[in-house]
């Protein structure tokens, strides 16, 4: 039904787009005809002007003589000249054809859209009851087709030997550089560059909400987190299971995996400003959420739109004052959780370990021992440095090797041989980190976890879903790349403008 009604409106405005044309074709004329009158009313000015000069001759040679002269019509026989010409010229009105328009209304549904193209077809005569189809030509309706399928469906990618030697050895090089360069928590060379990349944000933050740095002999990050913990405080940030009456157990080293509204992303940013607004906390043990009743806490703002400001202002400014530690923490400190991170513990099953743990309560430990925010950057380095060094091989082949455009060549994730490299490229990298795991690990959960880079897992995960649903649905409508087309048409028509 909802297909009908699209192909009708179609039809009307196929009609208007018609009638459209036939306007600006008959305006054209019009026009033609304005210009042509344009130049007779200039020779009659041109002429008019001529007869001015002459009575202006006579007049003078009249005052020359100081004679009484009789001046009779006959000595103007020359001058006169029929107005016909100004006639036809202003006699001629213009007419245009009136176009019908049909009126929208922000709040209009589907249906009351429908409503007034069926009102417009009405009065204009419009056959509704024609395909969508006989609005093409047979040319055009083939030139379609074709364009549909090489390029809006599901395509298997048709890969040769090099295009897998190269996505194998990207990842290749980026599990060597996950091995070597992030390892484990607190130990690897990136994590720990990480570690004073953040406590340089840290700073700089601090610097823009008014901090005046540290005072003499204080470590400058600690002295940071230490203002942004006294600026920006909230009702949810209790350290230990006494802050919440012993109703679960939570200790200074996991309350901010714990604490829902301690996470940097979407779940966090709502429960944060929920338990704003509600005097509440949220946390997860054991796969339940749990809800902490808070003291009285006032959001700043006039207005709910700007309390609602300031919760995220507020959010975003405890997170920095969290990341790398708290002010009192020894060494290295707790930081944040990785993004959605803390959603992993709602995964109450299993039994690992000689204590026959849940993989929820095994994801809290691997928290514990520094698998934060600051390591999940360090872990993020090998899947960048694996994604590009596929794209731009990819490039490099397309472009030199077969010959194709610049704009041909562009690594495009849509492009059915880019997707399978990325998926075998990211692969490759799983393939040597789970091994690295499993052999350094010995059996033991958590330092399988420890050693283990969830970024390249999400990634891969991600490409695999992908290359899952481009098999399943070959030959289908990929509605992603229809959607990036009218995207490309539209930016396309806002520059012509």
């Amino acid at each position: 039904m909802a297909q009908d009604k699209f192909e009708k409106i179609v039809l009307v405005h196929e009609h208007r787009l018609q009638k459209c044309k036939t306007v600006l074709q008959e305006s054209g004329a019009t026009l033609d005809e304005v210009f042509s009158s344009q130049q007779v009313l200039s020779e009659l000015h041109t002429g008019i002007d001529s007869l001015l000069a002459e009575a202006d001759r006579m007049m003078s040679i009249v005052e020359a003589t100081d004679l009484q002269t009789n001046i009779s019509s006959s000595d103007f026989e020359g001058c006169v000249f029929e107005d016909t010409a100004i006639q036809s010229v202003v006699t001629n009105r213009i007419t245009i054809e009136h176009l019908d328009i049909i009126e929208f209304d922000g709040k209009d549904d589907m249906d009351a859209i429908f409503l007034k193209h069926e009102q417009y077809a009405q009065l204009n005569q419009v056959d509704l009851q024609r395909k969508i189809s006989s609005l093409l030509t047979r040319g055009e309706i083939e030139h379609l087709d074709k364009m549909i399928d090489d390029d809006f469906t599901y395509k298997n990618a048709n890969c040769d030997k090099y295009d897998y030697m190269v996505a194998g050895t990207a990842g290749v090089i980026g599990g060597i550089i996950d091995i070597v360069f992030v390892g484990v928590p607190k130990e690897g060379s990136l994590t720990k560059l990480s570690d004073k990349a953040i406590d340089n944000a840290v700073e700089r933050f601090a610097s823009l909400s008014g901090w005046d740095g540290p005072r003499d002999g204080k470590d400058s990050a600690k002295s940071a987190i230490g203002f942004l913990e006294r600026k920006f405080k909230v009702n949810y940030d209790h350290r230990h299971g006494g802050d919440v009456c012993g109703k679960f157990n939570m200790s200074t080293k996991n309350h901010h995996i714990k604490s829902l509204a301690h996470s940097p992303d979407l779940i966090g940013l709502f429960f944060s400003i929920l338990g704003q607004f509600t005097n509440t906390a949220y946390f997860f043990d054991k796969g339940k959420l749990i809800e902490i009743s808070t003291e009285n806490f006032e959001l700043q703002g006039g207005n709910f739109a700007a309390k609602i400001f300031c919760g995220f202002v507020n959010w975003i400014g405890h997170l920095f004052s969290d990341v790398a530690g708290s002010s009192g923490a020894q060494g290295r400190g707790t930081g944040i959780p990785i993004p959605f991170y803390s959603l992993l513990q709602l995964l109450n099953v299993g039994e690992f370990g000689q204590h026959r743990q849940k993989f929820n309560t095994i994801i809290v430990q691997v928290f514990e021992q520094g698998y934060d925010f600051r390591h999940g950057i360090a872990m993020t380095i090998p899947v960048v440095v694996t994604e590009l060094l596929v794209r731009i091989m990819f490039f490099v082949k397309q472009h030199f090797y077969h010959g194709k455009s610049i704009n041909e060549s562009m690594p495009s994730a849509l492009i059915p041989e880019m997707r399978r490299m990325l998926l075998v490229g990211h692969g490759t990298l799983c393939l040597i980190d789970a091994g690295d795991a499993a052999l350094r690990s010995g059996g033991e959960m958590i330092q399988f976890l420890l050693r283990t880079n969830l970024i390249a897992w999400v990634r891969f995960g991600s490409l695999a879903m992908k290359e899952f649903v481009a098999i399943v649905k070959q030959g289908g409508i990929d509605v992603e790349k229809i959607d990036l087309y009218i995207e490309q048409e539209y930016r396309k028509l806002l520059v012509t403008q």
